[in-house]
């Protein structure tokens, strides 16, 4: 508005003084108008008095013209040289009442073609801009001096225009006056509470909701401000609400995170860590550490610091809108419900800290509108344990399937064999068929049981455990074995401790356990060998049983012995010893089998075993407790994997 109303007022300023010059300008042609008219009609009049030297003429005829106006100035007769011989108010002596003072008048320059023209000039006097008009005196073709006659200026034009000028400049000063003094009264009762709301807003648009204003203002402003300060007041409470919600959240999503089993870790946009859960913490060996705010790509293993760089940046990179990407409304509604980008998934083998496969699964976090990336979700899962199970599976399926093949192989080959040349065979070869026939279906028979049994154990399936008579259970196990050991001319010696207390045990799963170990001690045993059970009280210093007793049983054989490479695998399913030594069959399953019956137990099988000596298994059983009515019940009791002293006389035979 100042510079507005400056812009307008020079503009009418200056229209004004232009006006002005214009009338002055007139006015001043006027009077040179009237001034050249009147030096001519005067010279010509007087221009005889002058030659006849006749001053007293020139005085009288010259005063009428001079008293007869107002608009004369002056009337001065000079010769050619400038020398002033007779003037009104000026005389020469000879005139009456004439001053005697002699003066010259500065003559102007006169063109050389005609000086008969006058010659104008101006000058300034204290009343105004005087009109001087020069006229030669001529007569007769001679030069007899110069008239020169002042014109005032026209004193209506003088005092209007000056009256014009006077007011202008009021009205431009006053008008700056108003202009001033409107800014000071708007800096005071306007621009003040403005800036005081303006820094407001900005301290609200910061977050500062408790930001007031204080100013002592009525009307608008007063009711400005009055709602300025109701909306602090609001936004405050809002803000102190959404606090409390956004806390509780975080505490859920906090909670959520931690009890992840996989890997959780938040970027931003410029891949700094922003969340980590205990998980991938533990995954990588960050507890302790402030890894917060970190690059990821220094704080990974190098693995995956080389698979996870290129992706990584990539994702970081793609932050186009979804209208660019989008080529009609159709495409754009159907394009809005999925994700613009699909997440990435690696598998990856790591080294460091220990060795282990994962699998990393990258996906982007866009904003609301789905235009900015703002960070990128890090999932990690170690998938190794998934790969042992999914390898052993495959190689589980691969070796039953190899060890059904050969019986039901045998089995269809002899049955062909008497379907077609029945007729030709003799009654001994045909029984001979059928009894190798027979053989082979019980082998396939028990191969089938012992997958059944292994699957079942293998299960999250849990067995009721109870208080078993550990000498009852070896006494039904020689039992079964006394005919195969007295056909195979082995001794079977049982060392079982009287009052022997009862063990915390499922007696059927037991009761494979020690089938499968004293049937394995009676195929690895030859003739004139022993085979001897133990069964004793025993002291554990373990600190899983917290320095209670327990039952050790052991089975050793003066068997061909195991190999020390093959001691290491014996128990993995489908390993057999008799695969090295060609000599007997089985199916690879028992060991397995017995392994994981003891794991039930909470328990470990060990052994000990030297080539062409011997073979001694043994684990160790809790007891039974009328509280431990269960496997969980007695969890405490489980028996870790250790070292056990073997005296020399229970293995060397």
């Amino acid at each position: 508005m100042a510079v507005a109303t400056l812009a307008v007022s020079l503009f009418m300023s200056g229209l004004t003084f232009w006006a002005v010059n214009t009338i002055q300008r007139d006015a001043q042609l006027n009077d040179t108008r009237f001034g050249r008219d009147l030096g001519l009609l005067l010279a010509s009049n007087v221009a005889p008095l002058v030659a006849e030297d006749n001053l007293t003429e020139v005085a009288r005829f010259s005063s009428r013209f001079y008293q007869s106006t107002s608009s004369i100035r002056y009337i001065i007769y000079t010769d050619n040289t400038g020398k002033i011989f007779f003037g009104i108010p000026y005389s020469s002596a000879e005139v009456q009442n004439s001053l005697t003072i002699e003066r010259r008048l500065q003559l102007p320059t006169f063109s050389s073609d005609d000086h008969s023209l006058p010659s104008v000039r101006q000058h300034q006097s204290p009343n105004g801009e005087v009109t001087d008009v020069f006229v030669p005196l001529k007569h007769e073709g001679q030069n007899l001096g110069f008239l020169a006659i002042g014109i005032n200026p026209n004193a209506t034009v003088v005092n209007s225009s000056n009256l014009t000028r006077d007011v202008t400049i009021a009205v431009f000063v006053a008008i700056w006056a108003m202009v001033i003094l409107g800014a000071v009264f708007n800096a005071l009762t306007i621009t003040l509470p403005i800036k005081e709301l303006l820094v407001g807003v900005k301290n609200i648009a910061a977050g500062n909701f408790k930001q007031r204003i204080n100013l002592p203002f009525g009307g608008e402003l007063g009711e400005l401000i009055f709602s300025f300060n109701e909306m602090a007041k609001r936004l405050e409470r809002y803000e102190e609400q959404n606090i409390e919600e956004l806390t509780a959240e975080k505490a859920k999503l906090d909670t959520l995170v931690s009890t992840i089993v996989d890997g959780a870790i938040l970027l931003d946009a410029d891949l700094n860590l922003l969340l980590v859960n205990p998980t991938a913490r533990r995954m990588f060996v960050w507890d302790g550490k402030n890894v917060i705010g970190q690059n990821i790509l220094e704080l990974l293993p190098s693995e995956l610091t080389e698979q996870l760089q290129l992706p990584l940046e990539q994702m970081m990179l793609q932050s186009t809108t979804v209208s660019d990407e989008l080529e009609s409304d159709e495409t754009s509604e159907n394009q809005a419900l999925q994700p613009r980008i699909s997440p990435g998934e690696y598998r990856i083998n790591i080294s460091q800290p220990i060795s282990r496969i994962v699998r990393v699964l990258l996906t982007q976090v866009f904003d609301k509108q789905r235009e900015t990336l703002k960070g990128i979700v890090m999932t990690v899962q170690d998938i190794t344990r998934e790969v042992e199970l999914n390898e052993a599976k495959s190689q589980f399926i691969s070796n039953v399937s190899h060890e059904l093949r050969t019986p039901l192989f045998n089995i269809k080959s002899f049955i062909e064999t008497l379907s077609e040349f029945g007729e030709d065979l003799t009654e001994t070869e045909k029984k001979e068929f059928l009894e190798t026939a027979n053989h082979e279906t019980d082998r396939l028979t028990r191969l089938v049981n012992d997958v059944l049994d292994l699957s079942r154990l293998e299960s999250s399936k849990t067995y009721h455990l109870n208080g078993v008579d550990i000498s009852q259970l070896i006494e039904q196990t020689l039992r079964s074995y006394q005919l195969n050991a007295k056909d195979k001319q082995l001794t079977f010696k049982k060392e079982v401790e009287s009052n022997l207390p009862l063990i915390l045990g499922h007696y059927d799963l037991l009761l494979q356990v020690m089938t499968n170990l004293v049937g394995n001690a009676l195929k690895f045993t030859t003739s004139g060998g022993i085979i001897v059970i133990r069964a004793y009280y025993f002291k554990t210093k373990s600190k899983q049983f917290n320095d209670k007793s327990c039952v050790r049983v052991e089975i050793s054989d003066s068997g061909i012995g195991i190999a020390p490479e093959d001691q290491a695998a014996i128990f993995d399913r489908f390993f057999r010893v008799e695969n090295r030594v060609h000599t007997l069959e089985g199916t690879g399953l028992g060991l397995s089998i017995v392994r994981n019956i003891i794991d039930k137990h909470h328990s470990q099988i060990n052994l000990i075993s030297e080539v062409g000596i011997g073979t001694t298994f043994w684990f160790e059983l809790a007891l039974y407790e009328d509280n431990c009515t269960s496997s969980e019940g007695c969890a405490n009791q489980k028996i870790l994997p250790r070292t056990v002293d073997v005296h020399p006389n229970r293995l060397l035979f």
